[in-house]
């Protein structure tokens, strides 16, 4: 029997793209020998719309480091309850800073899957691969281009969940809703295209797509009618659209951060999730809306996302604030870490920062040249920590209501080995970008 955590952990430390691949093969064949599949929850989330199941609301974490270790304890927190509604995943701007390729990410999951003896499909997304506006503007054939390459070697590497942010895009100086919307839907029904285009012929690749660029103004019943309009209109006839759409209700990536460094209490507008979860799945055939933004709400709040038939929720920053501030992280390391983001990105620190506010947004960006430094932990150390965060995804998925999923989800998703095999190109992508959770 193989070591997978040996493996799992040689792969993340591995220094080249090619090693980790080999690695990430090895992992991908086990994974099928103990029937561990990645795979698309698109059917599940098209059986919500049609046969109008919910009363619960899907968690997609987003994993910066210790990933393996993580994963394992989210296998455990959903085992615990039979749950099988639950989303791996990583931005293509955490891809970069937490010195993760697509083929890396994908096979700790599927290892920690096997770890844990868990059988059956594993979701993994990639979450806001997303258009700089700035570089669209200047050249939007190059810009779209880069996002075909990463969206590719994701899938290949078996992300068979795409979320495309072309929310970016969205002109609010325009004069209706569709010209505001021109360009997302224009360029999301593209790369949906494209994706159909390329996608294993097993399954479908659950696609999401966004109308409001979270952290700016809240999405509307208008936007939503107006992007699915021009959407459908360019969507290739026979193509399967867009399973899902994240919206903005009042949150910000990371939280909004304080003088002092805390987070400050956000009010989630949940009369407009309701009613855009509700339209998008009513009018549009789709799950529902997805909540972006929300590991760092006040506990009380996850309670009422199932309550309002939230599709899905973007769980991040709070689990990496966990690693960094468990009292069992030691302090000789983040004193390095703080030291090296005083030294290497003080040119990031915005004029009106307090030190605690530069500090809170730039520590995400230490994940991966500290990614040994952190791996490398005492084994207690980072089971005490692990232990912690546990505790929190149990909470989590309690409040989110995904127990006993597992089953319904075996109903709607038949998951298998795939033919195509993890990508053996060198291409190099650019995964750079702010969208994260």
């Amino acid at each position: 029997m193989k070591d997978i955590s040996k493996i799992a952990n040689e792969l993340a430390l591995a220094k080249t793209k090619d090693e980790k691949k080999k690695l990430a093969r090895v992992i991908l064949e086990e994974a099928y020998e103990k029937k561990v599949y990645p795979w698309s929850i698109n059917d599940f989330y098209m059986a919500r719309a049609k046969d109008r199941f919910g009363g619960f609301t899907v968690p997609a974490i987003n994993l910066r480091t210790m990933t393996y270790e993580l994963a394992r304890a989210i296998f455990r927190a959903a085992g615990a309850i039979n749950a099988g509604a639950f989303i791996f995943e990583i931005a293509k701007s955490e891809m970069g800073y937490t010195d993760q390729i697509p083929s890396e990410y994908v096979s700790m999951c599927l290892a920690a899957a096997i770890a844990e003896n868990y059988q059956g499909p594993v979701f993994i997304q990639g979450d806001h691969i997303q258009l700089k506006a700035k570089n669209y503007n200047e050249n939007p054939g190059k810009e779209i281009e880069g996002i075909k390459l990463l969206i590719k070697e994701a899938v290949r590497a078996g992300f068979y969940n795409i979320d495309i942010d072309s929310s970016t895009l969205v002109d609010l100086s325009q004069a209706s809703a569709k010209a505001e919307q021109l360009h997302n839907y224009k360029v999301c029904a593209e790369l949906t295209n494209f994706i159909r285009s390329i996608q294993p012929g097993e399954l479908n690749v659950s696609v999401g797509g966004e109308i409001g660029e979270v952290g700016k103004k809240n999405s509307t019943p208008l936007e939503l009618r107006a992007f699915m309009q021009g959407y459908a209109e360019l969507l290739k006839k026979g193509n399967i659209g867009i399973s899902k759409i994240s919206i903005q209700t009042g949150t910000s990536h990371g939280g909004v951060v304080m003088p002092d460094g805390t987070v400050a209490k956000v009010k989630v507008d949940f009369e407009t999730l309701k009613n855009l979860s509700l339209l998008a799945r009513d009018e549009f055939g789709m799950a529902g809306a997805v909540q972006h933004g929300a590991s760092t709400l006040p506990s009380d709040a996850f309670g009422k996302f199932p309550e309002v038939e939230t599709a899905e929720i973007h769980l991040a920053t709070q689990f990496q604030n966990m690693v960094y501030d468990s009292p069992h992280f030691p302090k000789k390391l983040r004193d390095k870490i703080y030291n090296w983001i005083k030294e290497n990105l003080t040119s990031e620190k915005k004029e009106k920062d307090t030190e605690e506010q530069f500090m809170y947004r730039a520590r995400k960006k230490a994940l991966g040249p500290f990614k040994k430094e952190i791996l490398g932990l005492e084994p207690g150390v980072k089971k005490a920590i692990v232990e912690e965060v546990e505790k929190e995804f149990r909470f989590l998925f309690g409040k989110l209501n995904i127990k006993d999923t597992k089953d319904l989800v075996s109903k709607y998703v038949s998951p298998g080995p795939i033919k195509a095999r993890i990508a053996d190109d060198n291409t190099h992508v650019e995964m750079d970008g702010e969208g994260d959770d």
